[in-house]
Parts: structure tokens; sequence; C-alpha cells
């Protein structure tokens, strides 16, 4: 019987022991707000998907998307502010 080295390898990949650092954790909560305003635009999607969409749902999806475009413009901002060191 011989071994599936490839197996293996995919089944050590996700071993206990591995576990995102500090700077991967910190990134993640620093995209929050984005992933959150995408999981919300996703959810007034999904809605509408077996119907017609409605003018309430086509509000929701609007307001969704402005918090979308909202999250990712702060995050950038934020991005470059840490860059420029913060310094007005």
């Amino acid at each position: 019987m011989s071994p599936i080295v490839t197996v293996q390898d995919v089944v050590t990949a996700f071993a206990d022991w591995i576990e995102p650092t500090d700077a991967e954790l910190d990134a993640i909560e620093r995209e929050m707000p984005v992933i959150l305003a995408d999981v919300d635009l996703l959810d007034a999607q999904i809605v509408t998907l077996d119907r017609t969409p409605s003018e309430l749902d086509a509000r929701r999806i609007r307001r969704a998307r402005r918090r979308v475009l909202t999250a990712r413009r702060d995050l950038a901002n934020r991005a470059a502010d840490t860059h420029r060191g913060g310094a007005a």
C-alpha cells in the first residue's frame, strides 16, 4: 500500500498549529466594515434572484451599494493615511 502524499499535505496544511498571525488578524479587522457591507449587498441581491425586484428591493440594493462604496473609500483613505504617516 503506497501513501497518498498529496492528501497528507492538504490535511497537514490545515493543522491546528497553523494560525493567522497578528498582522493578518489586524488586516481582517481593518477590512471588516467592507466585508460586512459586501455581505449586506449580497443579501439584498439574493432576495431578488427568484422574483422581479420591487421598488423597496431596488432601494435596499442602492443603499447597500452606497454602504459598500463608503466602506471601501474609508478603508482606502485609512491606508493612504497610514502610508503618509497620518500627518495632515
